[in-house]
């Protein structure tokens, strides 16, 4: 029988952190990718219109180029969808914007689609998990074309070299298909097995790094089984190995006891380099409709049953944006899309992390300013200069934003300042004054947007997400008690309670982190995660997909 619901605690307001916020993380695995690809999609279009004479058109090819910065943990027969969508995307905001601009001349009017634009762009990205970047790229390319001077007969020819320009960052994103075809699901089948291992190394008698380490494993497995999920037909060979790793990673949430990490990790080790995917001796399903095919067989949401969840994260960007560009209008700063950007980019999952990412960004934007103060001789010395520039900050960003927002920022501060150059070079001072009032207007007014306008629906996305796991708890226990289960509806079963066990945590976790709601029942939540694990495990253990000892390897392309 599934708990009751306890009665709604008081409504009390959570603590913001601070510690740590500015702490360095370790570097993604694939750091270098995003980098290399920005500088490769926008340096071609950039250096054209230098040899042009053209660089006051850059900002509409950087609207293109700028997409090449998404969808790189993604297999890529989902990657050449997706890119093609933020392609789609990136010009449709940038369509409105310029229409808009060449409508009318009014800064509250701009401003007030400005933020409507950017609640939008975010609660998409959000739902469809287009990211990282998500929509802060997307909002600073609308915003900035909101006040770029247009007219009606320009539109289609700056529409053009933002589709150019998408369509070259659309080969770039896809271009290490032809060196390393399977690489995307490849990494996240290998972290998955890093997941597991650090979860089967983790003491026992360690409570709470165990329970850490298990949800993050069984985070790590679920999105290898989405990446798997996305892999296209042609590569049913490698996916059919792959799944068997990620099975492996499985059991040793099942049983940690009987894991051995190091050989977890070895065939993580295997994945990321380029031999052959290691072979495994988990039993083979033969037509069985197991692992991917269950996940192909389940219905997925629709698109407004994911937006719906977003509503008060969208209004928060929409109130958040137009106030902080009516602020800085009203301060008399030229530029009010900095604060509207700057304040779009705080938003996260809840307010605690949203204060976060206000630190990270502040602190982040007035070192660049530092570092834009310093630059700016050199970039002065010439366009080419400036454009080199425009390209060293380009990588920097990327390489940097992994470990920590803020380094990201340092990099993202000086290049976007230059980026105003590109159209006659301005007085330095000028820029870094309006761009440090701007960005603590668009901090200041951002986050107590986020404050004021409440997400009360947090607590009940905490009560649902429970009572689905209870659900389906108490469904894969029935199919157990009975004497023999169909395999594929074990599976199913299986599969659907992992999937909302993993929802379960990043929904209380995001929780967590709101201000003013009533108390969650976090202890229902965790006997609800120690009772689905040990159901996933008794399922486990029933498909007897306990391993022995023997590996071996397969020739399957890298």
């Amino acid at each position: 029988m599934s708990t009751p619901t306890p009665a709604p605690g008081p409504t009390r307001a959570r603590r913001l952190p601070l510690a740590g916020v500015l702490r360095p993380g370790r570097p993604s695995d694939i750091w270098f990718k995003p980098a290399l690809s920005a500088v490769a999609s926008v340096a071609p279009p950039n250096l054209t219109l230098l040899a042009l004479g053209r660089l006051d058109l850059a900002m509409y090819t950087m609207a293109g180029s700028l997409c090449a910065l998404y969808a790189h943990n993604r297999p890529y027969a989902a990657r050449a969808r997706v890119l093609a969508l933020v392609v789609l995307g990136m010009v449709g905001g940038l369509a409105v914007a310029l229409l808009t601009a060449s409508l009318t001349g009014s800064a509250i009017v701009l401003v007030t689609v400005g933020a409507l634009l950017a609640a939008a762009q975010k609660a998409l990205c959000d739902a469809t998990r287009i990211g990282p970047p998500g929509n802060v790229v997307l909002t600073f390319i609308s915003s900035a074309a909101l006040f770029a001077p247009q007219t009606l007969g320009q539109i289609p020819g700056h529409l053009a070299l933002a589709v150019a320009a998408g369509a070259w960052a659309w080969l770039v994103g896809m271009a290490p298909w032809l060196v390393r075809p399977h690489g995307p699901e490849r990494r996240a089948t290998a972290q998955a097995l890093n997941a597991a291992a650090a979860y089967a190394g983790t003491p026992a008698d360690d409570t709470h790094a165990r329970a850490r380490t298990r949800a993050a494993a069984a985070a790590a497995v679920q999105a290898a089984w989405q990446s798997l999920l996305a892999t296209g037909p042609r590569a049913a060979r490698t996916r059919r190995a792959l799944e068997r790793l990620v099975v492996r990673a499985e059991v040793a949430l099942a049983a940690p006891a009987d894991t051995d990490p190091g050989r977890l990790r070895g065939w993580a080790g295997d994945l990321v380099a380029r031999g052959p995917v290691p072979r495994t001796d988990t039993p083979e399903d033969g037509d069985e409709l197991l692992g991917v095919e269950v996940e192909l067989a389940t219905p997925r949401p629709s698109l407004r049953h994911r937006l719906a969840p977003l509503t008060p994260l969208a209004v928060r960007t929409a109130v958040g944006c137009a106030l902080a560009g009516y602020l800085s209008l009203a301060l008399g700063i030229g530029r009010p899309y900095w604060a509207l950007v700057t304040a779009a980019s705080l938003y996260q999952a809840n307010v605690a992390l949203t204060w976060s990412r206000g630190v990270q960004r502040v602190v982040g934007n007035l070192a660049g300013v530092l570092v834009f103060a310093a630059v700016a001789p050199l970039a002065h010395l010439g366009p080419a200069a400036l454009v080199l520039c425009c390209l060293a900050f380009n990588f920097g960003a990327e390489a940097l934003i992994t470990r920590n927002y803020w380094l990201g920022s340092v990099c993202v501060t000086p290049m976007a300042l230059l980026i105003t150059e590109f159209v006659g070079v301005q007085e330095p001072g000028t820029l870094i004054t309006e761009r440090v009032v701007d960005t603590l207007v668009g901090a200041l007014v951002g986050f107590l947007a986020a404050v004021a306008v409440t997400n009360r629906r947090a607590g009940d996305r905490v009560e649902d997400a429970l009572a689905a796991v209870e659900r389906l708890r108490e469904h894969n226990a029935r199919l157990l008690a009975g004497p023999e289960p169909e395999p594929a509806a074990l599976e199913s079963a299986r599969r659907s309670l992992a999937a909302a066990l993993v929802e379960l945590r990043a929904t209380a976790d995001a929780a967590a982190g709101e201000w003013w709601q009533r108390a969650l029942p976090q202890e229902r939540v965790m006997r609800a995660e120690q009772a689905g694990h040990r159901t996933l495990a008794a399922t486990t253990r029933r498909r007897g997909r306990l391993p022995g000892d023997r590996t071996e390897t397969e020739g399957v392309r890298p």
